[in-house]
């Protein structure tokens, strides 16, 4: 029988994934082909060609690493585990016997596909697939060309923390207050902050890392006590300093890494034991290899507290900003197989509370994800195709999870769907799984009735749907049963990273992120957002493919508005050229925006140019990849960081020195996990996304450094501005500048120097416009005059094409030219003051959008 809900939840993990799905009204985790819970993550090719996925291809992935080993030469490699953390880029795993290289969603599919094969009585068409909160666009997209190559004709993406929420929140007592998901799997982790109203769980704020998890922990334990015992008993400095070999020595000792950790977390020491020739390969002067390594738990602690500290203290910082501290908490769920250690448990209870173990936090994930497939419906599409049209066809209507002890369900006949006779008196009866309630008969016909139903309280409530005639002869039905969950009910997906646009500002030249109105970092999903304000740079010829907008799509971090894009998330470069205009769009035109975000974050945006009346639709496409990070380019940006910081410390008097030094020695940790790891894809991206975060960091230094230059500036342009206002200012003008002023006096306190720098943006702008107003061509002559008359006294980014510039303008100005002719010119100049900020390692912004 075609089922009417999806019932089939995915939890697609780094290292292990499971698969569950509803089986008369309860989560059930199905068992994998060795009888187990969950599956390894891992994909291996065989001789033959043959795939394999789960512990067969992970016992492959082990020789084969032993194997490399033995003649040090990686490219022997056939098996794979652990692409998740690589999803969204284009790291290529390279198979020698398929003589071709598999993408992170083609293994992935791998994953899905072996997942699907253990259901034997039924042919899965859809599913929900969890992802971590935190995953980006580019990855979440990836999972889902996973999902589209593994079969699957529908399914939709939940966030890993809302699937734990409602296999925790079912049959939970605690019906209202706050819980935090503490989610730190094999390769991500994940905090979500939950509150609970009456049985009612919406995620209100979510923080994260996507590059660490159990993996880290793995290779922390093998940097710090399984190589430095190498060092010491063997010769290998010559296999350190050999980027490959290093790689693969890290590989192989992974394996006896992960068994300690396991056996630490029930025993006080465990001794790492290998029998001489057990491991493979020789050292620098022949010698084969042996471990024998006493490990306690406090040696473990050592090395661990540190990477599951990163953990607590994101775990933290999302409290803080949500004015809450653990003792506020109802409930700290614990999801993932490292939190079975002692060691993080044990941090987690003094740092934040005590936590709660109640739920397997290996399989609360795909648990959950099966009860919330349960509550979706199988597109029609799909159902239509699966009917047994000799059954008599109904259709259900009712609420799929309640906090209500009753719920209404609307039954009626589909004639149009049913080959056959239906009989003129049809009479439905629903009774509930326990066979302690039933509805008794009722009538029911194609205009339907409605049969209040009666729930047990914190559980599935699976319902049969019985058939009879008026002689009481029993009729086949499709569907014959429903699930209603009682005492739980999830709300709407949130935005993990607030949706922006790259944009350069009129007034200070400044190219930063701009975010989208109605899509920052929490929104409910779906979601729409506008951007007004906005124009273009550049005149579109139509026809003409050289003339563009160009509108750069990033995810913003808390915080991201007004930085540079650079050091966010970047999503997706949207492109419009003349060929795709009815006419010509001369610069400086409007634009505005209209954004649309799905449930799954797929992202479509409407181009509105009001001068042409014209709107064009794009939508972000699903293929778009981040390309592998270049370890020479990363190895550059960790020194331009340093350099960074150096000249802060030189040049400027208003440091804070203890966030100097942690930063410092954050870097320094980096350039340390760099070395230990660079030639692993997703080790790189790691270390990008956390550099990422070290130079906001500095920016914000740079910020506080300024500021008493900033003040000075602000305090100018306001008195500058009033002065304005005198000569050509009305009364809305005077309420405008009165308005800027209770801001300023806000932000001297605060001492913000990003508010500051944006008011000095408006007020300039509001500035020039009544000038502009006021003198009409007057206002460029004499802008021109007092760029020559200053012209030393201005610290010009390009010296030569400022002189060039004025020259030109200078030679126009003798001509009676039209306004129109001078303000390019006096826009370009302002882009070369000293406040024109670009990038690092961007491109000129050509074709931006101006605001």
């Amino acid at each position: 029988m075609a089922r009417q809900k999806i019932d089939y939840g995915i939890d697609l993990g780094t290292t292990n994934s499971a698969i569950a799905r509803i089986e008369n009204g309860e989560p059930t985790i199905k068992k994998t082909d060795t009888q187990a819970d969950t599956m390894p993550s891992c994909v291996s090719i065989n001789k033959k060609k043959v795939i394999q996925v789960g512990l067969s291809a992970w016992n492959k992935l082990r020789s084969d690493r032993e194997g490399a080993m033995r003649n040090w030469e990686k490219s022997a490699m056939n098996a794979y585990i652990e692409f998740k953390r690589t999803m969204g880029t284009d790291t290529a795993y390279p198979s020698s016997y398929m003589e071709k290289s598999y993408s992170s969603e083609e293994l992935s599919a791998e994953i899905l596909k072996k997942l699907k094969s253990f259901i034997l009585d039924e042919e899965v068409k859809t599913a929900i697939v969890t992802v971590p909160a935190k995953f980006t666009i580019n990855q979440k997209d990836a999972t889902a060309r996973a999902a589209k190559l593994a079969g699957f004709e529908s399914f939709e993406l939940l966030q890993e923390p809302i699937a734990a929420s409602m296999a925790y929140g079912l049959g939970n007592k605690s019906k209202n207050g706050f819980w935090m998901v503490f989610d730190f799997g094999g390769g991500t982790f994940d905090a979500a902050l939950v509150k609970v109203e009456e049985g009612i769980m919406q995620v209100i704020d979510t923080e994260g890392d996507n590059y660490l998890g159990g993996k880290n922990l793995d290779y922390a334990i093998v940097n710090e006590i399984i190589i430095p015992y190498l060092e010491e008993n063997f010769a290998i400095a010559k296999i350190l300093a050999d980027d490959t070999k290093k790689q693969i020595l890290q590989d192989v000792m992974k394996y006896y890494a992960e068994e300690t950790k396991i056996q630490l977390s029930f025993n006080e020491t465990h001794n790492i034991l290998s029998d001489l020739g057990a491991i493979p390969g020789e050292d620098d002067e022949g010698n084969e290899f042996e471990l024998d390594i006493t490990v306690s738990r406090s040696d473990l602690e050592r090395v661990l507290s540190p990477i599951f500290q990163k953990s607590v203290n994101i775990s933290l910082e999302l409290l803080k900003r949500n004015n809450l501290g653990g003792d506020k908490l109802d409930s700290l769920i614990l999801v993932g197989g490292p939190t079975y250690s002692p060691i993080l448990r044990n941090m987690l209870k003094q740092q934040v509370c005590e936590p709660d173990t109640s739920i397997d936090p290996m399989t609360a994930v795909a648990v959950g994800a099966a009860l919330f497939a349960s509550t979706i419906d199988v597109p029609e599409e799909i159902l239509e195709a699966s009917r047994d049209k000799s059954k008599i066809q109904l259709s259900l209507w009712h609420e799929s999870t309640t906090v209500e002890p009753e719920v209404l369900v609307t039954v009626k006949t589909e004639p149009d769907k049913t080959d056959g006779d239906i009989p003129d008196q049809l009479y439905v009866e629903l009774v509930r799984g326990d066979k302690a309630w039933s509805s008794g008969k009722v009538e029911i016909n194609e205009t339907g009735d409605v049969i209040e139903v009666h729930l047990k309280e914190g559980k599935p409530n699976a319902f049969s749907i019985l058939l009879y005639d008026a002689q009481g002869s029993p009729y086949d039905c499709e569907p014959n049963t429903f699930t209603i969950i009682q005492g739980t009910k999830v709300g709407s997906a949130i935005l993990p990273y607030s949706i922006a646009i790259e944009i350069r500002n009129r007034a200070s030249g400044k190219v930063v992120l701009d975010p989208i109105k109605g899509l920052k970092k929490n929104n409910s999903l779906p979601a729409k957002g506008v951007a007004n304000g906005l124009k273009t740079s550049m005149q579109l010829r139509p026809g003409v493919a050289e003339d563009f907008i160009k509108i750069p799509i990033y995810q913003g971090e808390e915080g991201a508005e007004g930085t540079r894009a650079i050091h966010s998330e970047h999503v997706y470069d949207i492109i419009i050229t003349g060929e795709q205009l009815p006419s010509l769009l001369p610069e400086g035109s409007e634009v505005e925006l209209t954004v649309n975000v799905d449930n799954s974050e797929r992202i479509s945006m409407l181009a509105y140019f009001p001068f042409l009346d014209f709107t064009e639709e794009v939508t972000v496409p699903e293929s778009a990849v981040q390309k592998e990070v270049e370890a020479d380019w990363l190895d550059t940006q960790i020194k331009k960081a340093k350099q960074e910081l150096s000249m802060l410390e030189q040049e400027s008097e208003h440091l804070n020195e203890r966030e100097i030094e942690k930063i410092k020695a954050s870097i320094a940790d980096l350039e340390q996990r760099f070395e230990q790891g660079r030639t692993d894809g997703d080790r790189k991206k790691d270390v990008l996304d956390s550099l990422k975060r070290e130079f906001r960091k500095i920016d914000d230094i740079k910020d506080k450094a300024e500021w008493p230059k900033t003040e000075e500036e602000l305090k100018d342009v306001y008195f500058k501005l009033e002065n304005t206002n005198n000569q050509y200012g009305n009364d809305e003008t005077g309420k405008l500048i009165g308005h800027f002023k209770e801001q300023i006096e806000v932000v001297i306190k605060e001492k913000n120097v990003k508010i500051a720098n944006q008011l000095i943006d408006d007020m300039r702008s509001l500035d020039f416009a009544l000038v502009d107003a006021g003198l009409g061509v007057k206002l460029e002559l004499g802008i021109l005059h007092n760029f020559n008359e200053d012209f030393e006294t201005h610290d010009w980014s390009d010296r030569n094409k400022a002189r060039m510039l004025l020259n030109q303008g200078l030679q126009l100005a003798a001509s009676n030219p039209r306004k129109e002719q001078l303000r390019p010119i006096i826009i370009e100049l302002y882009r070369l003051l000293p406040r024109a900020d670009k990038p690092f390692d961007s491109p000129d912004g050509k074709g931006i959008l101006e605001k």
